[in-house]
């Protein structure tokens, strides 16, 4: 027999000797050192054909049109989002339609807890006393508008906030306050049967967090993450199943007391019915059992004053669920996409939505990124920056007698002008395609047609009328200044009067920012 040398490279290379088998090496030793390394290979290749996938993905990548929603929170950055989706992904939206009934359960009592609790402040009673009350100076520190002037703009937006103005001697006098006892007694009985309904807010915020806060995020308000519609419907199947093995085998678990496990005497239920979720659904059956006294509540006497008297400041999403409280307490409710574009819920992060857009005969996808606008959020947009084509500026135009959550001396209108400004001085953006929608134009009439004046919070704007036509080009002006200043590049900005909520009206505007948005992309890639 023959007896094999070792090569001249086995001898040299130190890595070869190291990777010899031990002379003492047994077979059963070599069996589990040859599986190591098929399996080490298997592992190496893999790895190899994921670079190989993701470096096909990013060559396809590079011709697509990846397209930022921009804006304050609250601007209506993430009704935008669902017209894309109804636009051009309407199975998504139908895919995810039950889970935003979980939504607007939540908007509806959180509305009624906010009305229950301002009517404690007043007593229960309306007093009389100016719009300007000793509640908005609580809630303002003071500080009860900001006065903006055109000498301050560009980086500061519109303008500094004004000194305290110092209270009359007529308002620091004690009120003599007549009581209603019929009024009083009645709002009363109405917050003592509403009790268990508005109980249930913090477990409908907790249900779509998932239980997670977020930095910046306000005064109270809830935030969601990416694909929060899944995990929602997931978490109520996952307690329906939890329930079902329960009713099976009831001394497995100790009995508790709670609202979803109160659901449980109730008969079982379908995963394919609508009452899966057993929180949902016993707060679906509150609703129900209250609508009266909730349509009661919302058309009280006091309650009417004190909105009109701007002592109870509701968001818009709140009358639009309130005034059809019979439709959306009614058993079977299931959202209307009209519901669905009102459902008021703030953003964490960023989400991610992928469409194919058929633009004149050529298929190209689109990435749309709905990120969050709070404060404190707002560090997140930085990183999307670098291979942006196009930017949606969401500005809602009709909170110019709003303050931001997060800094109560802040007038709306100003932060959002200084973020625009901070968006159109952006290295990074300098190319960027940028349209502006001034949004929530419907709000804006109705509340100029309430007379609610302008000039009473935005002192630049002065003698001019007080109607749609000079207070909307009034902020358009503004707006298209900061543009002009911040314009190196000769950049063409694209303004739109908008209302996000009208779906026809909004998806003719979706096409034609479309359309301006795929001739700087064939520009952009020198195709034309």
């Amino acid at each position: 027999m023959m007896t094999r040398t070792s090569s001249v490279r086995s001898q040299v290379d130190p890595l070869s000797l190291a990777l010899l088998p031990p002379p003492t090496e047994t077979d059963s030793d070599r069996q589990a050192r040859l599986r190591q390394e098929a399996e080490a290979r298997r592992i190496s290749e893999q790895i190899d054909e994921e670079l190989k996938a993701d470096r096909r993905k990013w060559e396809r990548s590079k011709g697509d049109v990846k397209l930022l929603l921009l804006g304050q929170a609250e601007s209506g950055k993430s009704t935008l989002q669902k017209q894309f989706q109804l636009m051009y992904s309407p199975s998504s939206i139908e895919s995810e339609r039950m889970s935003w009934r979980t939504v607007v359960y939540f908007n509806v009592v959180r509305s009624i807890k906010k009305i229950l609790a301002t009517l404690e402040v007043w007593d229960d009673i309306d007093d009389g006393t100016d719009s300007q009350s000793a509640l908005e100076r609580q809630e303002l520190g003071n500080d009860e508008f900001s006065v903006l002037g055109p000498s301050k703009l560009g980086n500061r937006g519109l303008g500094p906030s004004a000194s305290p103005t110092a209270p009359s001697p007529i308002a620091t006098q004690p009120l003599e306050v007549v009581r209603t006892p019929t009024k009083a007694s009645s709002i009363a009985e109405l917050r003592l049967r509403l009790h268990c309904l508005v109980r249930t807010e913090p477990q409908l915020a907790d249900r779509l967090s998932g239980g997670v806060s977020a930095a910046g995020s306000g005064n109270g308000e809830v935030f969601v993450r990416s694909g929060w519609q899944a995990r929602t419907i997931q978490k109520g199947q996952d307690l329906v199943g939890k329930r079902q093995r329960r009713s099976l085998n009831p001394s497995s678990e100790p009995a508790k007391v709670g609202i979803a496990e109160q659901a449980s005497e109730r008969p079982p239920t379908s995963l394919s019915t609508l009452d899966t979720d057993p929180l949902i659904e016993e707060v679906a059956s509150m609703l129900e059992q209250s609508q009266d006294d909730i349509r009661t509540l919302w058309e009280h006497s006091v309650v009417r004053a004190l909105i009109s008297k701007r002592k109870l400041k509701l968001d818009e999403w709140s009358e639009f669920f309130l005034n059809d409280i019979g439709r959306i307490s009614a058993r079977g409710y299931i959202p209307s996409t009209d519901d669905i574009l009102h459902a008021r819920i703030q953003t964490m992060g960023v989400s991610e939505h992928v469409f194919d857009v058929d633009v004149h005969g050529r298929t190209v996808t689109w990435h749309l990124y709905d990120v969050g606008g709070a404060r404190g959020q707002r560090h997140t947009w930085v990183p999307y920056f670098d291979d942006a084509n196009a930017i949606i500026f969401v500005s809602p135009i009709s909170a110019f007698d709003q303050y931001l959550e997060e800094d109560p001396r802040t007038n709306r209108i100003d932060d959002s002008l200084q973020l625009f400004t901070q968006i159109c001085s952006n290295q990074l953006l300098k190319r960027v395609h940028l349209v502006l929608f001034l949004n929530k134009t419907d709000i804006l009439r109705k509340k100029l047609e309430r007379g609610l004046r302008v000039s009473k919070y935005i002192l630049s704007y002065g003698e001019r009328p007080n109607e749609y036509e000079p207070v909307v080009n009034y902020f358009r002006a503004h707006f298209q200044q900061v543009h002009r200043r911040n314009n190196e590049n000769r950049r063409v900005l694209y303004v739109h009067l908008t209302n996000v909520t009208d779906t026809s009206a909004t998806q003719d505007i979706i096409a034609n920012v479309r359309d301006s948005i795929f001739r700087g992309y064939l520009k952009s890639a020198a195709l034309v």
